[in-house]
């Protein structure tokens, strides 16, 4: 018994022998990567801040040099020597990254990424970047003309047929691209909005404490202040900080311990990641002050209430011509998908308004992942940035609606996998105006912030008049340049770096590490208390967040939704909640009405792509699903066959567009002239049954869809033959009747 208890007490002496090693090496490790860290920050700033790409790239166009000078600036991107060569042929892609405190560079930061995955695929690809300091005087304003010209740049460098350039706005970037769009939608292609916000009310009560912000600071006020006091300059950094603050616990412990745990592997990741995180940028107090009183406070972009060039060029998101795509995720806690959705039910009242003003709009939610792994992780990058990318020309001729892109993973038995390049196949599922709103919990919610943007508004006044004028006569350079290199995150990786001399022979003493490394095994009883001990600390911070975050919005509300304080703003506490929908008068209802007239012309008017595709489109119009097989097929179809050899994508997209209408408008006329389009009876039956093995091509045809190919089959006067059991799937195969392969556009 004793020589057990012995044993025990030596193995547990050798355990912690064993742990107090690792324990001291580790934190001396640890140490020294803040210490780079450090140095890396001072590094970069020395170096001018360069956007954190990992691509080499070439400026084509200065903002510092336009009449309108601004601190933007175009980059054609460089493709690697691991990608084909960039094809001018191919559709452009643009990648716009946010101006939210850091630098640019987060759409690039490594091969998985935006950037990364358009080289791969061959595509030219442009970088929207900008520099450290604004250019006095300048606004928002300025940006929105130099986004546009640089739009217009890439539009002419690419004539051709390949489509106009698909342009992603990450987080902040996406309202400034939606902006872009809706005032110069003949340069701008399909849009992606990653990670951004549209909607600023929107969300869900004890979830989304940060659109509590604004009313808990009494508006839009501070942001002035702080303007001033960086003597007409605001310091990313703070908005850096803000972010920080919704997770105490990854800020204050997990972050550092996660490091701490894993630092003999996470050093690289650790240290590429805080180079572009503390790498902060500064605005103009007049460009921050625009974006949180017609953005964070006024919510006026999705309300059609932004206006520029002196109020003569109203910015209506309606105007949007090409489709607008929404990444979102449920995993984002400072873009929710309320916040990135919610615009579209401030427009529309129903999909039936969405398709009169002829607008697709696709959403794709992911579950889990957070606002930065948006654009940073890899696993995104090659799902649903690939299959986005991938589905453009899709998306670009999907019939006006709203769709959410459903990706999934394939399977070996899978129909039409010769239609796929990758592990994923995407589709569009319909969905309506309710579906969108079902994510939240209502918009009583948001009634609250016209009381918010009221109360902003008078502050902002009383700010301006007597507070603002004294702190501008007492802030120079000097004190404003003290201000933020005393910032904590600026002055935490000043002091842990290589010019402290109390970290002199740190360096060294790593090394020696590194050569003497003993990590711990996983199964010690102290590594896994250390464990345990991390856990609890993380779920304290946690805990704390909660009830920090629960306490702000019961304040929020006590305020806000207190009749006392909308009446002594000038409300009606009794009002409902209402989104003045901009319908556009009488003007517009005339336009949709000559638009229709116009478009009842062609239901006997066209040729045999005409037909086509009012056949395949007549019969798939049931379910509304879209998938990406079926319209690969097509494109083979359309190249072995020769049909519509001449049509550009974009003439493609008008006849799908136009077709759509016509079906949609009145199916029994659509099917009678039918035959109009397709006079010759031969010329009909192998249009029929390309329509049949096309729908087979996704698996096995619906009962829906095989009457709907009876009825067509019989209002042409054509036998069907066997129509394809529900259960049985056919391979495309080579129509008899072929002409030479071409290279078309529609390609």
């Amino acid at each position: 018994m004793a020589e057990t208890d012995k044993g025990g007490w030596w193995s547990l002496g050798q355990h912690w022998a064993d742990y107090w090693t690792d324990a001291v090496q580790r934190g001396l490790l640890f140490c020294d990567v803040l210490r780079e860290r450090g140095d890396t920050y001072l590094d970069h700033q020395a170096s001018g801040n360069p956007p954190v790409l990992v691509f080499d790239f070439d400026i084509i166009v200065d903002g510092r040099e336009l009449d309108e000078p601004v601190n933007y600036a175009l980059a054609a991107i460089r493709p690697p020597a691991n990608c084909p060569p960039t094809d001018p042929e191919l559709r452009p892609f643009v990648v716009i990254d946010p101006r939210a405190g850091h630098g640019p560079g987060i759409g690039g930061f490594k091969m998985d990424s935006e950037i990364g995955i358009a080289l791969r695929q061959g595509h030219p690809c442009y970088f929207v970047m900008f520099f450290p300091v604004p250019v006095p005087g300048q606004t928002i304003e300025c940006v929105w003309r130099a986004e546009k010209a640089f739009l217009r740049r890439v539009r002419e460098a690419h004539p051709g047929n390949a489509g106009k350039p698909f342009v992603i706005g990450n987080c902040q970037g996406g309202w400034a691209l939606t902006m872009v769009a809706a005032s110069a939608p003949e340069d701008v292609g399909p849009i992606l909005l990653a990670g951004s916000p549209l909607s600023y009310w929107a969300g869900v009560a004890g979830k989304n404490p940060m659109r509590y912000q604004g009313g808990m600071l009494g508006g839009t006020w501070l942001a002035s202040l702080t303007g001033d006091l960086g003597h007409g300059q605001f310091d990313g950094a703070h908005l850096v900080s803000n972010f920080e603050q919704m997770d105490p616990a990854n800020t204050y412990w997990k972050k550092g311990y996660h490091l701490y745990a894993n630092v003999d592997k996470e050093r690289n990741r650790f240290l590429e990641f805080e180079r572009w995180w503390g790498g902060h940028y500064l605005l103009n107090k007049e460009e921050m002050e625009w974006i949180s009183q017609n953005l964070f406070v006024g919510n006026r972009l999705s309300r059609g209430e932004v206006y520029l060039d002196d109020g003569e060029a109203r910015i209506d998101l309606r105007q949007i011509r090409s489709p607008i795509i929404v990444f979102a995720s449920w995993g984002d806690n400072i873009t929710p998908p309320q916040q990135a959705l919610f615009w579209i039910a401030d427009l529309y009242k129903d999909v039936e308004e969405i398709r009169g003003n002829e607008q697709t709009i696709v959403y794709c939610l992911h579950e889990q992942i957070g606002h930065l792994g948006i654009f940073v992780s890899a696993g995104v990058a090659n799902k649903e940035h690939s299959e986005l990318a991938s589905a453009l020309d899709l998306i670009d001729v999907l019939p006006p609606g709203l769709y959410e892109a459903v990706i999934t993973d394939t399977y070996p038995e899978m129909p039409g996998l010769q239609y796929l390049q990758g592990r994923y196949v995407i589709r569009f599922e319909p969905r309506e105006v309710e579906d969108i709103l079902a994510l939240g919990d209502g918009r009583d919610g948001e009634r609250a912030f016209q009381v918010v943007k009221r109360v902003a508004e008078i502050n902002q006044q009383l700010y301006d008049s007597f507070v603002s004028p004294w702190l501008q006569a007492c802030t120079t350079p000097w004190t404003a340049h003290l201000m933020r290199e005393m910032h904590p995150s600026r002055f935490e990786r000043r002091w842990f770096s290589s010019r402290n001399p109390l970290l002199n022979g740190l360096s060294d003493w790593a090394g020696k590490v590194r050569e003497a490394r003993k990590p711990v095994d996983g199964d010690n009883p102290f590594w896994q208390w250390q464990q345990t001990v991390s856990d609890w600390t993380a779920s304290m911070l946690d805990g704390w967040r909660d009830q920090r975050d629960a306490m702000k919005e019961m304040t929020f509300r006590a305020v806000y939704d207190a009749p006392l304080t909308a009446a002594l703003v000038g409300l009606d506490p009794r009002r409902p909640y209402r989104v003045r929908k901009n319908g556009g008068g009488w003007e517009r209802a005339e336009m949709l009405r000559l638009k229709r007239r116009e478009l009842e012309e062609h239901y006997s008017e066209g040729g045999a792509v005409d037909g086509f595709l009012r056949l395949l489109i007549y019969v798939a119009i049931g379910n509304g699903v879209v998938d990406v097989r079926p319209f690969n097929a097509i494109r083979r179809v359309m190249q072995d066959t020769g049909l519509g050899e001449e049509l550009t994508l974009e003439a493609f997209k008008q006849a799908v567009r136009r077709q759509t209408w016509l079906v949609r408008n009145d199916e029994k006329r659509a099917l009678a002239t039918i035959q109009d389009l397709l006079p010759g009876e031969a010329q009909r039956a192998m249009a029929l049954e390309l329509v049949m093995l096309l729908l087979a091509a996704a698996g096995p045809i619906s009962v829906e869809k095989q009457q709907r190919l009876g009825r067509v089959a019989l209002a042409m006067g054509v036998t069907a033959g066997e129509v394809p059991d529900a259960g049985e799937a056919v391979v495309l195969k080579k129509p008899r009747a072929t002409r030479s392969r071409k290279k078309t556009a529609a390609k």
